[in-house]
């Protein structure tokens, strides 16, 4: 359905075309970058990553495995080589093929990328609570719900709170164990 390629200075024009407005980036990017998203962040934000044992992110694009069109962005990142840990950050679907399982096949892809290339023992991510269809891709996936952090960001005259969700190497394990 899909593969992860690395993302490159080629793919910046159809994020930035994707994020179109403030609170999407908002939501996208946990107030990481403004608005409007530019080539020169993005440049800052895929310095030094996607370099095994080294480096402390991998950035994605997600490509339809058929036609090659890019379909979705994803991220492991704030990776601790130590604590053998990371959080998946910056998922983003297209609109046009929401609600078809891409969502779980990216976040699969990249669990699987973690737990069997990276050998990470802990993977975590934050949703923000008002994100419904994530929250159930989320756990279609087999990630657990941890706890929410409240009131986490301010926004807009409104405070949005954080669902805080991971995977352990064994919980992937026991998912995968039909499928070795």
């Amino acid at each position: 359905m899909i593969r992860l390629e690395r993302f490159e200075h080629d793919d910046f024009k159809q994020l930035i075309d994707w994020i179109s407005d403030e609170q999407l980036l908002t939501s996208w990017s946990g107030g990481l970058f403004s608005f409007p998203l530019t080539k020169d962040s993005l440049e800052w934000y895929i310095s030094d990553t996607n370099i095994p044992g080294s480096s402390d992110a991998f950035v994605y694009k997600v490509a339809d495995a058929i036609d090659g069109s890019a379909v979705g962005h994803i991220s492991l990142g704030g990776i601790s080589w130590k604590n053998r840990s990371a959080r998946i950050t910056r998922v983003f679907l297209a609109d046009k093929v929401r609600n078809k399982g891409y969502c779980q096949a990216m976040v699969k892809a990249v669990l699987k990328i973690g737990f069997e290339e990276l050998q990470l023992h802990r993977i975590s991510l934050g949703v923000y609570d008002d994100n419904t269809s994530a929250l159930k891709c989320y756990e279609k996936s087999g990630l657990e719900v941890e706890g929410i952090y409240r009131d986490v960001l301010w926004y807009k005259q409104k405070w949005w709170s954080m669902i805080e969700m991971s995977m352990l190497e064994d919980d992937w394990k026991e998912l995968n164990k039909n499928h070795a």
